[in-house]
């Protein structure tokens, strides 16, 4: 039997046999794993650790927060704090970027995340996560702020996400494939489970929240349409729909099984261009697609290229599969042209 592999052994590997990465992201990403280890026992907890039900606040996007959005945000903010190698993290739920206290030797990273993505399956007991990103201070700055974050997602250097629920499980990409590691409860370590996955070229499920439907713009409609005729339209197949309401969920079954996952802009806010958050859901989870083989656009470009203008961004998210994603796509840059 072949000997287990632990997250640390992953990292170290990447860092001095590949030099893919530099000992003080390896430790970064290390104190983000340790940090969502304790989200995940928050999580598993439930009632018993009375972690569930509103926190009476709003976030910075004006959204109720859940108790355990804010416990998730304060732990990872207490862990890389402490934890060094950082300059400064960013949170979906907090207005502006927190700059790290200088204790330490200056941190060279940006550290981003959705502390808790999924909020409204929190009580009913369905599968949610964390999101994270990681990217370079620019060179020369002693003062980071807010546009210091701005960077495309093809500037990020390593990013991944926890999923809360079976299993906890950590997956995570430092620009040379995906891998995922499992949480043994019993010993309290991450161990390698999968490596180099990859999603399949081809599908036959996809995921959206066809309640919109009567919003969605006609390049959606149509490419959904197509989907819900089955064998009998011009795909020649029957397709399945599958939507857990949380991005992380969602992903994670396209990764291990292939599919498309979409949250278009829809004629509800015709002045916004999507729902997701460009730097702490569409950026990272971007990434990972790209590296396991699929691709991700927002209708009309790469996701990763879109140079953001400010920390709470949002985008329009189509990924997965490759084959589907350019094909919603192309329905996109059709009527753009038109």
């Amino acid at each position: 039997m072949a000997s287990k592999v632990s997250l640390t052994q992953y990292l170290v590997e990447k860092q001095r046999e590949k030099g893919l990465i530099p000992a003080e992201l390896r430790l970064l990403l290390e104190v983000v794993a340790r940090a969502c280890k304790r989200i995940g026992i928050a999580v598993s907890k439930g009632a018993l650790g009375g972690v569930l039900g509103d926190a009476g606040t709003d976030n910075v996007q004006g959204e109720s927060q859940k108790k355990l959005d804010v416990i998730a945000n304060e732990t990872l903010l207490e862990a890389n704090e402490w934890g060094g190698n950082l300059a400064a993290m960013a949170s979906e739920e907090m207005d502006h970027s927190y700059t790290i206290p200088h204790r330490y030797p200056k941190g060279e990273f940006l550290l981003l995340f959705d502390p808790l993505d999924g909020s409204s399956n929190i009580d009913v007991n369905v599968s949610i996560g964390t999101i994270f990103s990681v990217l370079r201070l620019p060179e020369g700055v002693l003062a980071p702020t807010d546009d210091h974050f701005l960077q495309p997602g093809t500037k990020q250097v390593a990013a991944g996400y926890a999923i809360y629920g079976p299993c906890t499980m950590l997956v995570l990409t430092v620009g040379d494939g995906v891998a995922a590691f499992t949480l043994d409860r019993e010993t309290g370590s991450w161990t390698l489970t999968e490596d180099q996955i990859r999603i399949p070229g081809q599908t036959k499920e996809f995921a959206i929240n066809a309640s919109n439907q009567r919003h969605w713009y006609p390049p959606v409609k149509r490419y959904v349409d197509e989907l819900l005729a089955g064998r009998d339209g011009p795909r020649g197949k029957d397709f399945n729909m599958r939507w857990v309401a949380s991005m992380v969920a969602d992903v994670h079954r396209i990764l291990t099984r292939g599919g498309i996952f979409m949250y278009p802009r829809d004629r509800r806010e015709p002045d916004k261009p999507g729902k997701l958050r460009l730097m702490y859901e569409a950026n990272p989870m971007s990434f990972l697609v790209e590296q396991a083989g699929g691709a991700a656009t927002n209708g009309l470009q790469r996701i990763m290229e879109i140079r953001p203008s400010k920390l709470h961004e949002r985008v329009a998210v189509f990924l997965g599969s490759r084959e589907e994603v350019e094909r919603v796509t192309s329905y996109h840059q059709d009527g753009d042209a038109a």
